[in-house]
């Protein structure tokens, strides 16, 4: 086995020409470095990005499902800010290489996986990616099919209204995606302020309506015993982190475009929790005023707004609801996957290509049968992935602090037969670890007695993948 690098790194270079003896199976100029005048994202654009990401109706109906399943409003909250700080230490971790070098997660990960082997978790990614773009753009379709309700009674009468309103919703997310990186920038930036305020109109009409924060705050846990709390806590958490464990293998797709390490850091710590905490809070206190309004307890925002009687009230509502739902789409749920397919496939696949395949897919994906129910969606979806996805965010992060030093010889990176070849283009090793993982959680299912591994899938498989990784790569270096 090659010993670890110990040479400082070589210049990243500022294209594709700048990196000696490039393989074209291995890159193209949506995968290259991104050149320094590129580099020009702030503190501002990452806070926006991390706002138009977390104002969204899932993340409104997040805490809905950890009080569906017995919460109270105060343990729901507090989940929900726990697990975003959790998740916070790997999306900052792995956001420095792609900051420092300019480079995307697929190309990241080829210095854990090889250059053929970052295949892997780079699809791994982008199907979960592909279930989200479909799961979002089912919930705008919904936000603006009511709005021509609203506005245009004789819609009701529409044939296939609803899929029509599907097919619009998912063309506008393709029309705006395949524009490239800067237009989802700026999408990201005007944004973000019209959704603070139209979620504070929200809070502010269901306030003045209610009169009063609502009943909900004074609701109870239901969870009768610490066990009976601990075991729905421990599947809850893990939800919350899964809910961004995507975003964390991933983040450097962004960081790329960086002016500095700084810039990312604190845009990313002041956006991801307190935007995320702030609109669970959010749907919780509109929620437990609408039990004041109309006797029940209205989570969904899109039904709610149907409720508010005047129709430009309603149109203006859901036109905030289609735009949060556009800018978490676009940003969390196509770029991955596109670059993902780009990097399998370089020759013939670019970015534009690749967002084309992510729509196909996330409709294949049938969205409407995940969010059934909260069960499917925290037990199953959130849950589910979160335990491959753990695995493979701990093998990332264990490479490149751990047994690299932050060290990526960049050239390489784009080369066969170079530095992270290992073995046919694959390390073996990073995939026995990322099995391990995946493994222990799924010991934890099949077999009840050790359940609460599943029930905490993300850390279980992360913490599995990270010290097999660690061991195996450092044996592997003793006997090189």
């Amino acid at each position: 086995m090659v010993p670890f690098p110990s040479q400082p790194p070589k210049p990243t270079g500022a294209s594709l020409r700048s990196v000696n003896a490039v393989d074209d199976s291995l890159a193209n100029e949506d995968l290259a470095p991104t050149p320094p005048e590129q580099r020009r994202w702030g503190i501002y654009d990452f806070a926006a990005l991390w706002i138009g990401l977390s104002i969204c109706i899932p993340t409104y109906m997040l805490a809905a499902s950890l009080i569906a399943g017995g919460m109270s409003w105060l343990e729901a909250l507090g989940t929900v800010f726990l697990g975003n700080v959790i998740v916070l230490i790997p999306v900052l971790l792995n956001s420095h290489a792609g900051a420092r070098y300019g480079i995307p997660f697929p190309v990241v990960a080829r210095a854990s996986f090889g250059v053929l082997g970052a295949n892997i978790p780079a699809l791994a990614r982008a199907l979960v990616a592909c279930g989200w773009f479909g799961i979002q753009t089912w919930i705008g379709s919904q936000a603006i099919h009511t709005i021509l309700l609203a506005l245009w009674p004789g819609w009701a009468s529409m044939p296939g209204g609803m899929w029509i309103c599907f097919a619009a919703f998912w063309a506008l997310n393709m029309w705006i995606a395949v524009r490239g990186m800067g237009a989802i920038k700026t999408l990201e930036v005007w944004a973000a302020p019209f959704l603070l305020v139209v979620s504070l109109g929200l809070l502010w009409w269901a306030y003045r309506g209610a009169g009063s924060l609502g009943p909900m705050f004074a609701l109870q846990s239901r969870l009768a015993s610490g066990r009976e709390f601990l075991d729905f806590f421990a599947v809850s958490l893990t939800g919350v982190v899964g809910f961004w464990a995507t975003l964390a293998l991933n983040i450097s797709d962004f960081t790329r475009y960086a002016r500095s390490q700084q810039a990312h850091f604190i845009g990313q710590s002041l956006g991801l929790p307190l935007t995320m905490t702030f609109y669970s809070f959010l749907g919780i206190a509109v929620t437990s005023m609408t039990i004041g309004l109309y006797g029940e307890a209205v989570w969904n925002p899109v039904g709610l707004v149907q409720r508010m009687g005047s129709p430009l009230a309603m149109a203006m509502a859901l036109a905030g609801v289609v735009l949060a739902t556009l800018t978490t789409n676009v940003a969390a749920n196509i770029v991955s996957p596109a670059n993902a397919f780009a990097n399998a496939w370089p020759r013939r696949i670019r970015f534009r290509t690749g967002v084309w395949i992510t729509g196909f897919f996330g409709i294949a994906m049938m969205p409407w049968k995940l969010l059934a129910d909260y069960e499917t969606y925290l037990n199953t979806w959130l849950v589910g992935y979160s335990a491959l996805l753990g695995p493979l965010t701990a093998v990332l992060i264990c490479d490149y602090f751990i047994v690299r030093k932050r060290i990526i010889l960049t050239e390489d990176l784009y080369a066969r037969r170079g530095f992270y070849e290992f073995t046919g283009g694959i390390n073996g090793k990073a995939v026995l670890a990322t099995l391990a993982g995946c493994a222990a959680v799924l010991l934890g299912l099949a077999y009840p007695p050790l359940r609460f591994l599943y029930h905490y899938a993300w850390f279980c498989g992360f913490a599995v993948s990270f010290a097999a990784y660690c061991l195996l790569m450092k044996a592997g270096a003793k006997t090189a």
